[in-house]
């Protein structure tokens, strides 16, 4: 994405992550001794897609059995309320990031089609992940993200709360989605859930990179705030359900097979020296100010 930039006064700072949160929520994602069972499929002909033709896989939970969003978040703040006044004020923080590095990834983390999105995390990771250098890591990710998407549309459709941009009548980092999301609800936010849950989980299988693993998650979400397609209250919202739906993957023996074979692919990646195939590593640490 090519666009002019501008140098902003000052960058305002985005929501941190709370300290206690963080630990009781990487303590949930922590992987526990594999399940014997047979190896989880690889391939997306076998996993299979939940609607044709979209490129999204079945998730690992049956959608009866996903946490219940409705029942885990409070309701949004309503207009007037001191909280939403302070959603308007951070929305408002976040415009002079508009054309500037950062301004570019959020645009870039719009995109949560594979093989694309699989490089989200390569950089905190510091290695590749991808369907051929990766495959169940890859998998992982790609079935994850069904999972946390989907646990947030329980009280997504239940409130249908409106995005800044459509409230405010501003463009968005993302002008083709505009028409879709000014359909969709804004809260809880679907993708700061499953950038939480991608953080967490990867968090578990190494580590030593939970640090910067659970950073990215947590400004994959802000990037849709920096977009202008969601309020503040929603992503944390957003990052309740996507904690909620980790814990509840614990408890299926295909996702915790699935992991145990993506950890020793980060082993052998590590054992052989590899890097992160990304070029833009250092830009993104910069921009995402990790």
């Amino acid at each position: 994405m090519t666009t002019p930039r501008t140098t902003p006064k000052a960058t305002p700072r985005l929501s941190a992550i709370p300290a206690a949160l963080t630990v009781a929520l990487l303590l949930s994602a922590c992987q526990t001794a594999p399940v014997k069972t047979a190896e989880p499929p690889t391939s997306p002909e076998v996993v299979g897609e939940f609607r044709k033709g979209t490129g999204y896989l079945n998730g690992y939970i049956d959608r009866k059995e996903l946490p219940d969003s409705l029942a885990l978040v409070p309701p949004p703040p309503t207009p007037g309320s001191a909280r939403h006044a302070a959603d308007v004020q951070q929305h408002q923080q976040t415009r002079v990031l508009r054309n500037t590095p950062r301004w570019e990834y959020a645009f870039k983390d719009v995109n949560l089609k594979f093989p694309e999105a699989a490089g989200v995390f390569s950089c905190a990771l510091d290695m590749p992940i991808s369907q051929e250098a990766t495959p169940h890591l890859n998998m992982l990710l790609r079935r994850s993200l069904v999972d946390a998407g989907f646990a947030t549309y329980k009280a997504k459709d239940h409130y249908n709360r409106k995005r800044p941009f459509a409230e405010l009548g501003e463009t968005t980092c993302a002008p083709k989605e505009e028409a879709h999301l000014s359909k969709d609800g804004a809260y809880p936010s679907g993708h700061a859930a499953l950038g939480w849950a991608w953080g967490l989980i990867l968090a578990g299988l190494a580590p030593d990179k939970a640090n910067a693993l659970v950073q990215r998650g947590h400004a994959f979400g802000d990037s849709r705030m920096v977009c202008g397609v969601h309020w503040q209250s929603d992503l944390e919202a957003g990052r309740v359900v996507g904690a909620a739906a980790v814990a509840r993957l614990q408890a299926d023996p295909v996702f915790q097979a699935q992991a145990q074979l993506a950890k020793a692919e980060i082993a052998a990646a590590r054992a052989k020296g590899l890097k992160s195939d990304r070029q833009d590593c250092a830009s993104e640490a910069a921009a995402l100010k990790r």
